[in-house]
C-alpha cells in the first residue's frame, strides 16, 4: 500500500467526510455487509448494463493488489453483481473489496470469506451474462462521480470518494481534525460535569448572542 492508502486506512470516514464537506459521500443505503469492514484504496471502476455482471470478471483481471472494485449497477436490486465464487477470485488476487450500487448473493459464504462488500443488499438471482459493460471509465455511483484511480474509503458509517489529485491534502486535513477532536474531548471531560457545562456554555454563547 502507498503512504496515502495507509493513512486513509487509519482514518474514519467521518473525518474524511468532514474535511471534504460531505460532497463525495455515497448514499447511505450503500452499506457494509459486516460492521467490521474497513477499506481504503484506489478505484477500479465498472459500468454494467442493467442486470448484467460479465464485466466484473474483466475488472478483477485488470485490478492490482489493494484495489477496490467500484461498480455502477444502475441501482438494480433484482440481479446480483457477484456471488461468493467471483468474490473469492477477487480476494485471491488481492482485490481489497467491492463497492456496488446494486446487490450481491451468497451472503453467508461471503461473510465466511470475510471479503469486504458495500452494497444495496442481497438477492437470490444471478446476474445475466449477455455481454457489455466497461472497465476503468468514469462512472456515477451512489450519487457521486468516481474516476479510475480515485481513492475509496469505507467503514461501518459509509463510503467516501476522494479525487486522486486531492488525496494528500485531504489526508493531512483529516489528521489535523482528529487531533483537534481529541483535544476537544479531553477538555470537555477533564473535570466531569463542570467541564462539560463549561464546554457547552462556550459552544452555545455565539447562538445566545444571536437571539
Amino acid at each position: 500500500m502507498t503512504k496515502v492508502e495507509v493513512s486513509f486506512k487509519h482514518l474514519p470516514t467521518t473525518a474524511v467526510s468532514d474535511v471534504t464537506g460531505g460532497h463525495t459521500n455515497l448514499r447511505s443505503d450503500i452499506k457494509p455487509l459486516a460492521d467490521h469492514y474497513k477499506i481504503a484504496g484506489r478505484a477500479v471502476t465498472v459500468r454494467l448494463p442493467d442486470g448484467e455482471n460479465g464485466a466484473v470478471l474483466e475488472a478483477i483481471r485488470a485490478a492490482q493488489e489493494g484495489d477496490i472494485l467500484v461498480i455502477d449497477a444502475k441501482g438494480n436490486t433484482n440481479r446480483a453483481v457477484a456471488g461468493d465464487f467471483v468474490l473469492s477470485l477477487a480476494k485471491g488476487i488481492g482485490v481489497q473489496g467491492f463497492v456496488v450500487d446494486g446487490v450481491i448473493r451468497d451472503i453467508a459464504a461471503i461473510r465466511e470469506l470475510d471479503f469486504p462488500v458495500f452494497s444495496l443488499g442481497t438477492t437470490v438471482a444471478a446476474g445475466n451474462k449477455n455481454g457489455g459493460g466497461q472497465v476503468n471509465v468514469p462512472i456515477a455511483i451512489g450519487g457521486v462521480s468516481v474516476r479510475p484511480g480515485d481513492y475509496i474509503i469505507g467503514d461501518v458509517d459509509g463510503v467516501v470518494v476522494v479525487p486522486q489529485e486531492d488525496a494528500e491534502r485531504i489526508v493531512a486535513a483529516a489528521e489535523v481534525k482528529l487531533e483537534k477532536d481529541d483535544v476537544r474531548a479531553q477538555e470537555a471531560h477533564a473535570n466531569g460535569k463542570e467541564s462539560i457545562i463549561n464546554y457547552l456554555d462556550k459552544v452555545l454563547t455565539p447562538f445566545s448572542d444571536q437571539k
